[in-house]
């Protein structure tokens, strides 16, 4: 936990609006969406894929607290998100969004797998807390329903996997009609073409929400040389014509392309587990 309100106060000092609070659980050696030794997060960790061990029951009763102890440190206006990262069942994920009510997440992420999507509707018969979904859908009809029928608050999908910003421009028209906001996915295997792609898509929306953003490497900057930034918790898209992101192919030929998996995620009695 201690290390977690430093993280937490860093990023706020950088500027950071909302913040997605990811912490180690009690009896587990590593959890999603958590560094080691103080680097920046990656989930894919090794050549071959690595195993994790999961509890459910272990997560489900130390996750509140965790919320709990960081809107304690930080008082109730700095916006705290949390991924669950598929690994709930929907009557587990209502029972966990109801817990977290008090501590007022600005979203809930990926609480189930959505390829059974009337799933989320026994999530909204149980808890008030914002869903978050869609950073796997590659087209409209993948999200159809949930945001049809309102069953997520935010919607995820990345102009890289979900058609280009043309068809993810129609994802978030279809969700401006059903007060569904957008949250685009911006993690570190989608390169700073993709974030400057969302940046000038989240920029035309009536509904923008938030814009993930994980820092990208310094190489990975250098070989993509670009217009927009961040700062002050703000994304910039910059000046420059077309989506302002050229590439340097003579300074990426020099990283040899190195091979990195997600890692398998099994139960404390040893069967596959949702990673």
């Amino acid at each position: 936990m201690d290390e977690l309100l430093e993280d937490v106060a860093h990023h706020r000092d950088l500027g950071y609006q909302a913040i997605r609070v990811q912490s180690g659980v009690p009896g587990l050696a590593k959890t999603y969406g958590v560094s080691q030794d103080g680097a920046a997060y990656e989930p894919a960790d090794s050549a071959l894929p690595s195993e994790h061990i999961w509890s459910t029951e272990k997560y489900l009763d130390f996750l509140p607290s965790m919320v709990a102890r960081v809107r304690e440190e930080f008082g109730p206006q700095l916006k705290l998100l949390h991924d669950v990262h598929h690994r709930l069942t929907p009557i587990e994920a209502g029972r966990l969004g109801r817990s977290l009510e008090p501590y007022a997440l600005t979203w809930m992420e990926d609480p189930v797998p959505a390829d059974l999507q009337e799933g989320f509707r026994l999530i909204r018969q149980h808890t008030t807390t914002p869903v978050a979904v869609g950073e796997v859908f590659n087209t409209v009809w993948d999200c159809y329903q949930l945001i049809q029928e309102q069953l997520i608050d935010y919607i995820r999908v990345s102009v890289v996997h979900a058609g280009g910003i043309s068809h993810v421009r129609r994802i978030f028209d279809f969700a401006a009609l059903h007060h569904v906001r957008s949250g685009s996915h911006g993690a570190t295997d989608l390169s700073p073409v993709c974030m400057a792609a969302a940046l000038h898509l989240g920029l035309s929306i009536p509904n923008f929400g938030l814009q993930e953003h994980m820092p990208h490497t310094e190489a990975t900057e250098a070989v993509f040389p670009h217009a927009y930034r961040i700062a002050d918790g703000t994304g910039h898209p910059g000046d420059a014509p077309g989506l302002g992101v050229d590439i340097d192919e003579e300074l990426a030929a020099r990283y040899a392309y190195s091979p990195a998996y997600l890692p398998v995620s099994r139960l404390e009695d040893g069967s596959v587990h949702s990673w």
